[in-house]
């Protein structure tokens, strides 16, 4: 296996692959990540992304035919009802700033008035002409619940069509298994599920994972605290605050790595047995919920592959 550590979408990307002709893949596969993070991202004022932002209540932006199926997928899984997810939350993400360094809280007013601009049924597509049009100015789409599980779905089809034997993408906290894991005689891969309260690389359990994706989502990973307050980034698209929530972390594992994103972005904030419940209905979808409490809830599926933290 061979391995390449990069910085980019805001956060630490590792990609470790197994192929004859390895550093050229790893170098194919970084070209594909800067092309992808040009197309998705809302920080970048050049991406093609903010330039349907750029044109809200304007006219509509002729995209690219995946940025157009994430808007799409995005939309339908904002809109669905009880869905803590929502990809129009754009304004209000901007106007909290957590995990950047101006951090801070908007008033009630402005929560107030922004919540009316992130309507994601207000987001209008044109599937013939592959067009999204936002309809009224201010509004602003935010991928960044969806686009790392999407961009590591493409990754993976990359893998395939470069005829990689085995590789593991971890895009900072999502995590794509592919191929049998050389170091294990089981072929699984084994992936930790971060403590939520105790630093990096403290497990509360370990997953056995093969070409699966394992997405968590926490209040843990960006906060900032202010007036012994501390306020964590997964805001809840019906008040403008932080979700308030028993959830400390949550996990999905899925074969797509976007249903990861989707399933933790709609479930967050809804109770261990209701999000347990609602996974169990779902194909080749399953989690693990972790408390504030440092319960552990997890779907049967899982059990054989859970193991004690190592």
């Amino acid at each position: 296996m061979q391995s390449r550590e990069i910085h980019m979408m805001g956060t630490i990307i590792q990609l470790s692959i197994q192929h004859k002709y390895a550093n050229f893949v790893l170098d194919e596969l970084v070209i594909q990540l800067k092309e992808y993070e040009q197309r998705f991202s809302a920080h970048d004022p050049t991406s093609e992304l903010m330039e349907v932002n750029k044109n809200a209540g304007i006219k509509p932006v002729k995209v690219h035919p995946s940025l157009y199926e994430l808007i799409k997928v995005g939309k339908k899984h904002s809109t669905a009802a009880g869905s803590s997810l929502n990809i129009a939350i754009g304004p209000l993400v901007q106007a909290w700033r957590i995990g950047f360094a101006d951090a801070h809280i908007p008033s009630k007013a402005t929560i107030q008035s922004l919540l009316s601009k992130t309507n994601a049924s207000e987001i209008i597509l044109d599937d013939q002409e592959q067009t999204v049009f936002l309809k009224h100015t201010g509004m602003f789409i935010d991928l960044g619940a969806l686009a790392k599980g999407f961009i590591a779905d493409l990754l993976i089809h990359d893998l395939k069509s470069m005829n990689v034997q085995a590789g593991l993408i971890n895009l900072g906290g999502n995590v794509m298994t592919y191929g049998f894991s050389p170091k294990h005689e089981d072929g699984y891969w084994r992936i930790g599920i971060q403590h939520p309260f105790l630093p990096r690389g403290n497990n509360i359990a370990v997953l056995r994972a093969f070409n699966q994706s394992v997405v968590t989502s926490g209040v843990y990973e960006r906060k900032f605290t202010t007036n012994n307050k501390t306020y964590h980034h997964i805001l809840d698209p019906h008040t403008g605050y932080p979700i308030q929530s028993e959830i400390a972390g949550l996990t999905i594992v899925s074969k797509k790595s976007v249903d990861g994103e989707i399933w933790t972005g709609r479930l967050f904030g809804q109770s261990p047995g209701q999000i347990i419940d609602t996974l169990n209905q779902i194909e080749d979808v399953a989690g693990i919920v972790v408390t504030n409490n440092g319960k552990l809830y997890y779907s049967e599926a899982l059990e054989p592959y859970l193991m004690e933290s190592v």
